[in-house]
């Protein structure tokens, strides 16, 4: 028997990375699996490796009604909805404060943190109904403690802790549970993607942010998309099921710090061949 066998779940960003994991673990448990994407060829590659249990349907989570249809689906197509995995982002407009260019500001707003109220937003009176159901969103240690991500992406990280927590509160009492994961370092395409490298080209990438991300924690080896996975499925299954509210670190016990985070921004950015400004030291002459 698997963990979620009978459970239907709908996953976000679910070709690649972190999403590509979880939706295979949790249809290796015996869950139906409604995924969403914006690449296309490689949904559809992963249904035919997981078969008629994974069904795929293109989404952009920055747009309400794709996200709203990708859940109704899961519900057309199974009946229910047992878990959703608000887990699509991307690493948005970078650089310093001043260079932010406000379209960045707001794609990255929409695609980080509106999407995963639109998520919570439809699917919380599906799971109202069935007095059941959890929801896990995929937040950072970026929200938790500067220095590991840039403005909007660690705001929109700490945004997604504190509504997952005021969202746990509401809907407790229906017996719906809502939860966050903060992964820390994990060998992903989003590092490359936000460059500009297409998904191949990004993959590439992976053994040398392997060797990066090695020995960032005190666990020496690099976060691998599995590893998050596992902490979804348990969060997705009953072994989890008086945890509500919570932000689950899942890092490897990342150090504290700016000076840590500049070192790994600077490596990261040799091995994608790319020079990623500094912050700016101010003249210590200054008075």
């Amino acid at each position: 028997m698997g963990k979620l066998d009978g459970k239907v779940a709908v996953i976000t960003g679910g070709a690649s990375g972190i999403g590509k994991a979880s939706v295979s673990l949790f249809v290796k448990e015996g869950a139906r699996v409604v995924f969403g994407d914006v690449l296309d060829d490689r949904s559809e590659m992963l249904v035919k490796k997981l078969g008629p249990s994974a069904v795929f349907q293109h989404t952009d989570v920055a747009r309400e009604e794709e996200l709203q249809s990708l859940i109704s689906l899961a519900v057309e197509r199974f009946g229910r909805l047992d878990c959703l995995f608000n887990n699509a982002a991307i690493g948005g407009a970078g650089g310093m404060i001043e260079e932010i260019p406000t379209l960045g500001f707001d794609v990255t707003i929409a695609v980080n943190f509106r999407s995963v109220f639109f998520g919570l937003k439809y699917a919380a009176p599906i799971m109202k109904k069935q007095r059941s159901g959890t929801i896990i969103n995929t937040a950072s240690v970026a929200g938790q403690r500067t220095g590991y991500g840039g403005h909007l992406y660690s705001a929109c990280k700490a945004a997604i802790i504190q509504m997952t927590r005021t969202v746990a509160l509401e809907l407790g009492p229906f017996g719906i549970r809502v939860n966050s994961i903060c992964p820390g370092g994990v060998v992903t395409s989003i590092f490359g993607r936000n460059l500009g490298l297409d998904q191949e080209a990004s993959e590439a990438t992976y053994p040398g942010l392997s060797d990066v991300f090695r020995d960032l924690q005190a666990i020496p080896r690099p976060c691998v998309p599995e590893d998050i996975a596992k902490v979804a499925l348990w969060l997705a299954h009953e072994d989890s099921g008086y945890v509500n509210g919570a932000a689950i670190n899942v890092d490897g016990g990342l150090p504290d710090g700016l000076s840590a985070r500049l070192d790994i921004v600077e490596k990261v950015g040799r091995i994608l061949g790319v020079e990623i400004p500094m912050p700016e030291k101010p003249d210590p002459s200054f008075s």
